[in-house]
């Protein structure tokens, strides 16, 4: 089912940034934004978001995608589309107030998987009953694998 596997590449695609850190740590830790404060006096995105995890999401995504019998090119535009979407999340969130790495409950999920829906909708032939589905389960399963994740020394924070 289609839905399911974009499902999976979203999971992909989100959590490679967080496999790369656990492997390489502080390494590599270059932030998108190159520590460019604006005027309001916060960071563009912040210091997590960083080109290896990007780098790992637009590099593992693809593969995941070909193992799925989907194109590269699907993995490779869901996850440069999910990396997009975390991007504007921090951009928001900065102008929010919100600490890099703070919460905020639906920002932080939902423009992470509804970008890269939208942008292969009519590539993939998606419905918008599909893409609000794959939208809502994606969200349940970020916020409840976390504190697992958090539990088992993968991520840094509990959300």
């Amino acid at each position: 089912m289609l839905e399911i596997k974009l499902l999976l590449l979203l999971m992909v695609a989100n959590g490679a940034p967080v496999v790369a850190w656990d492997i390489f740590k502080e390494r590599y830790d270059w932030p998108v934004d190159w520590g460019i404060t604006l005027s309001d006096g916060s960071p563009l995105f912040g210091p997590a978001k960083t080109w290896r995890g990007a780098t790992a999401s637009v590099l593992i995504t693809p593969l995941v995608a070909m193992s799925m019998s989907l194109t590269w090119k699907t993995g490779f535009i869901i996850a440069a589309m999910a990396m997009a979407g975390d991007l504007l999340s921090s951009f928001c969130k900065r102008r929010l107030g919100i600490q890099a790495s703070g919460q905020a409950l639906g920002l932080d999920q939902i423009p992470e998987s509804l970008l890269p829906l939208l942008v292969i909708k009519k590539s993939c032939g998606l419905a918008w009953d599909s893409i609000v589905l794959v939208t809502a389960l994606f969200f349940i399963l970020e916020i409840s694998l976390s504190p697992v994740l958090y539990r088992l020394g993968i991520r840094k924070r509990p959300y």
